[in-house]
């Protein structure tokens, strides 16, 4: 009986390591899967931060080429269109201070004078203009939409539908004017390198956002094609709804058109 016991509770002792050697065994398995698994983890978010620190690098790269960009149009307009204008304006005017001129010639240089200053005005607006537009400023996004919808429907070799359903604060136009810039850079795409012949344009307001819908019937391309993602243009767009905290999508075929969805 001594020995059955004995034989018994060293069965019982072996049982219970054996079980404790298992438990230890799963544990440190657990204990090995959660490391690698935390890891694997941890090695995924450090990618995605990295992916995403070198997206804002790119979008920060592009947002500075656009503004060098843009500043090398003003300079050049400054230059070419004003300051050319302003030189001759100021060379007729020591050629009045000359004493031997008869009146025909008085009348022709003041005539002068007067035309290439109304130029220099009428440019200096205009660069104004581009900077920030008058309409926008004094009656918000809606009225500069419109407005530029007019003005591109002018040209009649494009027909362009715009619908807004939105009441827009006119207290955040530093906002609307980045809304502004991109629709102008979707008309410029869609016109010059699109070869579209009519282009729709919507706004409409959901769960708290603001979404703007660009359409055009355009020749299109693959946006599959990194070479079609990486333009200036599209660089531009993509900062300027990054820094209004927004979603961009779109979605084009060759042949099929462009479609362009943002929201802010």
């Amino acid at each position: 009986m001594d020995s059955n016991a004995a034989i018994q509770q060293n069965e019982l002792i072996s049982a219970i390591i054996y079980t404790f050697s298992a438990f230890l065994l799963l544990a440190l398995l657990l204990v090995l899967f959660f490391y690698f698994s935390r890891k694997k983890i941890i090695q995924k978010e450090i990618e995605k931060k990295n992916m995403e620190v070198n997206y804002q690098k790119e979008l920060l790269h592009s947002i500075i080429v656009t503004q060098e960009e843009e500043r090398k149009r003003i300079a050049q307009d400054l230059h070419d269109d004003i300051s050319s204008k302003l030189n001759i304006v100021s060379l007729n005017s020591h050629l009045l201070t000359a004493s031997n001129l008869s009146e025909i010639q008085i009348a022709e240089i003041s005539a002068n004078i007067i035309n290439l200053t109304t130029k220099a005005l009428d440019n200096s607006r205009r660069i104004a203009h581009d900077l920030l537009p008058p309409v926008l400023e004094k009656f918000g996004l809606h009225a500069g939409v419109e407005e530029l919808c007019f003005e591109i429907n002018s040209s009649k070799s494009i027909e362009i539908e715009y619908k807004n359903s939105v009441e827009f604060d006119n207290n955040e136009i530093h906002k609307h004017l980045h809304v502004f810039r991109i629709i102008q850079e979707l008309f410029n795409n869609s016109l010059k390198h699109g070869k579209s012949s009519k282009i729709s344009l919507s706004f409409e307001q959901k769960n708290g956002f603001v979404y703007c819908k660009f359409s055009d019937n355009g020749i299109g391309f693959d946006v599959e094609n990194f070479e079609n993602q990486k333009g200036l243009g599209m660089k531009n767009i993509e900062s300027r709804v990054s820094f209004l905290k927004g979603a961009l999508h779109v979605d084009s075929e060759l042949n099929k058109g462009t479609q362009v969805i943002f929201n802010f």
